[in-house]
C-alpha cells in the first residue's frame, strides 16, 4: 500500500542515524491488540517514534504518538511525524 511505502522510505532515510530500525511494531496488551507504531528508531538508550501518515494529518499522528507513549511508559522518547505526500518530517 501507499503507506507502506512511505513508511519503507522513511526507514530508509534515518536509518544510518540509529544503531536498530523496527518498522511496523505491533503493540499488545495480553491478548488485546492495542495498536502498531510505524517506526521505532533506536540510538543508545534512546528511543524515537515515527507515525507515518500519507496526507497532512498531524493532530492525529499526535494523539496516536502520544497515547503510545503513555501507554508504553516512554516518557523521554522523541516523537515524530512523518507527511508521506509532502515528504516533511516534523517533531510532535
Amino acid at each position: 500500500s501507499k503507506h507502506d511505502r512511505y513508511v519503507m522510505e522513511l526507514s530508509s532515510k534515518i536509518k544510518d542515524n540509529y544503531d536498530s530500525v523496527s518498522v511496523n511494531v505491533p503493540v499488545k496488551h495480553s491478548k488485546r491488540s492495542f495498536g502498531e507504531i510505524d517506526i521505532i528508531a533506536k540510538k543508545g538508550n534512546r528511543l524515537d517514534l515515527y507515525e507515518v501518515k500519507c496526507s497532512y494529518r498531524i493532530l492525529k499522528a499526535k494523539k496516536q504518538l502520544s497515547r503510545m507513549r503513555k501507554y508504553l511508559n516512554l516518557k523521554n522518547a522523541r516523537s515524530y511525524f512523518y507527511c508521506g505526500s509532502s515528504k516533511l518530517l516534523v517533531t510532535v
